[in-house]
């Protein structure tokens, strides 16, 4: 390994940054003037056990690249999480290596962040909210720490999408929203998001996950699980009424399938995206219409590792100082 590459591995990354820290940090980049459309696309590569993902990204005085593998199998085959991979930083100026970051621990920290940030701007701040949660992996649990980090949540619903999972998986994310404070926590089913203040999408679905139509106007709607052109979690009634927000309008042109999908319907128009992470964080998006669905669309961006990446690297810099040089593991 290049001499001086300090090494983080999960637990560092987990341990360094707080899920508020990372959506400040991805906040502070967006004020800072980064410009999440100009991002180069992810390179997607098929391999016999699944994808490889190449997610380089550049801004001020830094620059990474993130390889992820996606292997579908690795769960039930190995014992092993479906999604792996790793970050490298570097110095922007010199493009010397300074930090590898487990990729895996840095997804599940960012991708919630960036939920959380939207949320932050779109779900109401005047009430303790109803949460209907989809998905019991670990960007569930992430998203559920996220979202207390930015919004009180009075009452929690965990829907798993088999029933084996809802006996297991979901039976411990609902009892970790009881030990994260807070005070209603279950499992559900797709019902409930009827009524619900706040719905999450965390899950490897390629269709809709629950009845669009069912969904509350004024409610907030975060979808994240795909990347991919032809999946979705969400439904065409739900797009089509909706206010809708994104990363990037370039990024969702590629690759959101929840909004890809209704327009190759005639669902929607090409124009239907209502504005941008970026434009919340800049007050520039325009108030949604309160008898609407807000619904905020994620695929994930490299500028947004970058940005969590560093706001890690820096917290681990000062550990070492403070500790007279040992490195982070």
């Amino acid at each position: 390994m290049t001499a001086g590459l300090l090494h983080l591995d999960a637990p560092a990354v987990r341990r360094l940054l707080s899920p508020a820290g990372a959506v400040d940090a991805l906040a502070e980049a967006l004020r800072a003037g980064l410009d999440p459309e100009a991002g180069p696309q992810r390179t997607v590569l098929p391999v016999p056990a699944g994808e490889l993902l190449l997610m380089p990204a550049a801004s001020g005085s830094w620059a990474g690249v993130k390889i992820v593998g996606v292997a579908p199998d690795n769960p039930a085959a190995f014992g092993l999480p479906r999604i792996t991979g790793s970050f490298l930083l570097l110095d922007g100026p010199t493009l010397r290596p300074v930090a590898l970051l487990d990729g895996a621990a840095l997804t599940t920290l960012r991708t919630p962040a960036v939920s959380a940030l939207a949320i932050r701007h779109l779900a109401s701040p005047e009430s303790e909210l109803k949460l209907v949660l989809f998905g019991s992996g670990p960007q569930a649990h992430a998203h559920l720490e996220a979202v207390l980090a930015v919004r009180e949540v009075a009452e929690a619903v965990v829907v798993a999408r088999d029933p084996e999972r809802a006996h297991r998986g979901a039976e411990r994310l609902v009892a970790h929203a009881r030990d994260l404070g807070v005070p209603k926590a279950r499992t559900g089913t797709a019902e409930d998001v009827a009524g619900a203040d706040l719905v999450l999408c965390c899950t490897t679905a390629r269709t809709p996950l629950f009845d669009g139509r069912l969904v509350t106007p004024g409610a907030t709607v975060v979808a994240v699980g795909s990347h991919e052109p032809d999946a979705r979690e969400t439904d065409t009634a739900l797009v089509r009424r909706s206010a809708v927000y994104v990363e990037s309008r370039a990024a969702a042109r590629r690759e959101a399938g929840d909004l890809l999908i209704p327009e190759a319907e005639g669902a929607i128009g090409p124009d239907h995206i209502a504005g941008t992470l970026a434009d919340l964080v800049a007050g520039r998006a325009a108030q949604p219409d309160p008898k609407a669905p807000r619904l905020f669309k994620s695929v994930g961006m490299a500028w947004e590792d970058l940005a969590v990446a560093v706001a890690v690297y820096r917290a681990a810099t000062r550990v070492r100082a403070a500790a007279g040089g040992d490195s982070e593991t």
